[in-house]
């Protein structure tokens, strides 16, 4: 089957469904080129499209009458976030209408005493953080980037945290969805486990925004550690580096954060934050929470590990203000990777395999840099086997863009062999829908039939992820 609507009205024809809507969205509809352009673009290097207009919704019952105005006239529906997606996810490819959620962004709910907070889809990470802080909790899941809570649980989102707290997938709870047809359901519930039914919160979990429009989440919350100590220390390889990790990991040391920094990627660090003052060499970066006696063990137990694989230059960090400036270069690192070649665009990718088969994936994954002939500095969240590739390319070269993109394929094929995934928190959109039948065979299949059972117009964010 085609990926294009079926029955989809030809050229600029859906004035009728933007009109219906103006009509009760008022100014919250919008048709303006600036507008349109913003949300016809995600982070990364997707090819753009407009969407014929954008609607800015409040309430989950506009949400649904949108969708049924929508699907009416056969008009495709993308949610959109912050666009902070790397793999295309929030571009409008068959136009129709970017349904822009940042209107619906309060926090409606905080139950201190169980752990958990429940918020509107358009509520950001930090949004929700500076709202708990005196509470003494916190919401842990944390890809970088200040994106949407909708749009982290569409994407199965995850980051620096994860090796301790976990990704989106354990951290939703329940969800208020909007379907295809325009029916509210709720699904999951505030416990904290049930054996009742089908799964249906972690099948729209990582689903896109094909199966349905997250409206509301229900989110687990974790308490503010007494202590957190942030570390940083370098070694002579990168594959030290990772030994270390694994052999950290495997002794089931309790790390909050394990970021792996390449040679490469230190580099760019040096041009783009040079107060940082860390020297040229595969570093980790490292965040330790407990107990002050707690962390302190963590602190000399980690030392013992590294200690047997040359570290050297371990610099710890106690003050707020400190660890807030190494985790704020850490964030930036996609723009200190650029500071290696001004003027250059990144075409990034990431993977994820089990962690005895890291350093492997990152040995193979350097050799094929080299063979490439690129600049491709190399981070990741490595205390789960997950890390990223910013492969910088010239623009006005297209052939580097076709060596960029065959590195990608090289890399995701690698992560296959080892037993892992071709993305570990960048998710599908059109980037990586190409690697779907190689990573899941016939189960993709089942992915397919789960759309098209859900929305058998394929009207909602058209495109991504199956084939339909």
């Amino acid at each position: 089957m085609t990926q294009t609507l079926r029955d989809a009205p030809a050229g600029d024809t859906f004035s009728d469904t933007i009109a219906a809507l103006r009509d009760f969205l008022g100014d919250r509809l919008s048709t303006g080129d600036s507008i349109r352009d913003l949300h016809a673009r995600d982070a990364a290097s997707a090819t753009p499209k407009q969407p014929d207009a954008v609607a800015f919704p409040e309430t989950t019952e506009e949400v649904a009458r949108i969708v049924r105005t929508c699907a009416a006239a056969n008009c495709p529906i993308v949610a959109y976030g912050t666009g902070t997606s790397l793999e295309g996810q929030v571009v409008p490819t068959a136009g129709g209408i970017s349904l822009d959620m940042s209107r619906m962004n309060r926090v409606l709910e905080v139950h201190e005493r169980d752990l958990d907070a429940v918020v509107q889809p358009g509520v950001t990470r930090k949004q929700l953080n500076e709202e708990l802080r005196a509470t003494g909790l916190m919401f842990t899941v944390d890809p970088g980037a200040d994106a949407s809570l909708g749009g982290m649980a569409a994407t199965r989102a995850s980051g620096t945290n994860t090796v301790r707290y976990g990704t989106m997938r354990e951290n939703v709870l329940a969800l208020e969805v909007v379907l295809p047809d325009g029916r509210i359901i709720e699904t999951g519930s505030r416990a904290r486990k049930s054996s009742s039914g089908y799964d249906l919160t972690h099948l729209f979990v990582g689903s896109e925004g094909t199966l349905g429009i997250i409206t509301r989440l229900t989110v687990r919350l974790h308490g503010q550690p007494e202590t957190i100590r942030a570390a940083t220390c370098s070694f002579e390889t990168v594959d030290d580096a990772v030994d270390t990790v694994i052999l950290a990991i495997q002794t089931g040391l309790p790390m909050a954060r394990i970021e792996l920094l390449d040679e490469v990627q230190m580099q760019g660090m040096t041009l783009f934050n040079p107060d940082l003052g860390l020297p040229e060499k595969p570093h980790l970066f490292l965040e330790f929470h407990g107990t002050e006696a707690g962390v302190a063990e963590q602190v000399e137990s980690f030392n013992a590990i590294a200690n047997e694989f040359g570290v050297s230059n371990f610099h710890s960090a106690e003050r707020t203000e400190d660890r807030n400036r190494l985790w704020e270069a850490r964030h930036n690192a996609y723009f200190a990777a650029k500071a290696l070649r001004p003027g250059c665009i990144s075409v990034v990718t990431d993977c994820c395999v089990p962690i005895s088969a890291l350093a492997e994936c990152i040995h193979r994954t350097k050799e094929e840099i080299a063979a490439a002939n690129l600049i491709a500095p190399l981070l990741g969240h490595v205390g789960d086997g997950n890390f990223h590739l910013s492969i910088l390319i010239d623009p006005s070269q297209p052939e580097e863009m076709t060596r960029a993109k065959a590195l990608a394929a090289k890399v995701n094929r690698v992560a296959l062999d080892l037993g892992g995934t071709v993305t570990g928190e960048h998710g599908v959109g059109t980037g990586k829908k190409a690697y779907m039948r190689a990573e899941h065979g016939d189960a993709w299949d089942l992915m397919g039939e789960i759309k098209r059972t859900l929305d058998p117009e394929n009207l909602l964010n058209p495109g991504k992820v199956v084939e339909f």
